[in-house]
């Protein structure tokens, strides 16, 4: 992993970390310390496994060079000495994969879970929105789930997610997994597509003004961003299996960077507008 890249997921690690602090700052300002709700307190389990993802990503690159059970040739797995250097570093680095893939998807998941709840205070008694806050919930336990288990069940046995030879076919090549890349791809647009639909209709009609209306849309609607990152991860993990491994890391970073910016910004946007006012 070149050190270009290093110092970029190190940098987006301390700027999401930022303005996670700046949204907590926020939020203590509005409602005080004692009032912070478990979705704010949840925000610092974000950051953290946000860190471990990003580490996780690092020791991909570095440790094991980039590489994993992925991109090699049926004659380059046969003549692989399976106890040499280059099959551990394999071996390793597809287990790295695994590990990467759980804690990316539990930053996406986290961050799903600190939005509704913020829905959920927005549309206290509110029958007609409270219901959709509660499908959110019923749609982000279950798509976690699911999720969950197709990066742990999607090879038949677990132990081939690091097989080298014979080739375990792609479901068990974590980095490059058509099943892991699909299936969290379709559930996270899935779930934030209907996210982003509980607080638009409460905006359009209410009685606050058209720039504000649009405005507030596209503060919530950002969301969308998050779904072109996550298209863009898959398109290029899947297009090029040889550099798969170092690529998932890399894309896995800048997504969840994107999500951790855009979960807060209703928070943090706010603050910064009453401080320039």
């Amino acid at each position: 992993m070149s050190e270009a890249f290093t110092n970029e997921a190190f940098t987006l690690l301390s700027l999401g970390i930022a303005v996670v602090v700046c949204r907590l700052a926020a939020r203590i300002r509005t409602v005080g310390v004692k009032k912070l709700d478990y979705d704010d307190y949840l925000m610092c389990l974000v950051t953290v496994v946000y860190s471990f993802e990003t580490a996780t990503a690092y020791l991909v690159g570095t440790r094991y060079m980039g590489l994993a059970n992925n991109g090699m040739t049926p004659d380059e797995r046969a003549a692989l000495d399976l106890s040499s250097h280059e099959a551990s570093l394999r071996r390793s680095g597809s287990k790295a994969q695994v590990v990467g893939w759980c804690l990316y998807t539990l930053v996406l998941w986290l961050l799903k879970i600190c939005m509704n709840a913020c829905y959920s205070r927005l549309t206290y008694q509110l029958v007609y929105l409270e219901f959709r806050v509660k499908i959110g919930w019923a749609l982000i336990g279950s798509t976690y789930i699911a999720v969950l288990l197709s990066i742990l069940l999607g090879c038949p046995t677990f132990d081939k997610n690091w097989q080298i030879y014979p080739d375990p076919g792609n479901h068990c090549q974590p980095a490059v997994s058509e099943i892991n890349c699909y299936v969290v791809l379709f559930l996270n647009i899935f779930t934030d597509l209907w996210l982003i639909s509980i607080p638009i209709p409460m905006l359009w009609r209410s009685s606050i003004a058209l720039k504000q209306k649009i405005g507030l849309t596209v503060l919530f609607g950002a969301g969308v961003f998050v779904m072109i990152a996550g298209i863009i991860r898959c398109a290029i993990i899947l297009s090029n299996a040889a550099t798969g491994a170092q690529q998932a890391g890399a894309w896995a970073v800048r997504e969840s960077f994107v999500a951790v910016v855009i979960n807060n910004l209703p928070f943090v946007y706010p603050a910064l507008h009453r401080g320039g006012d």
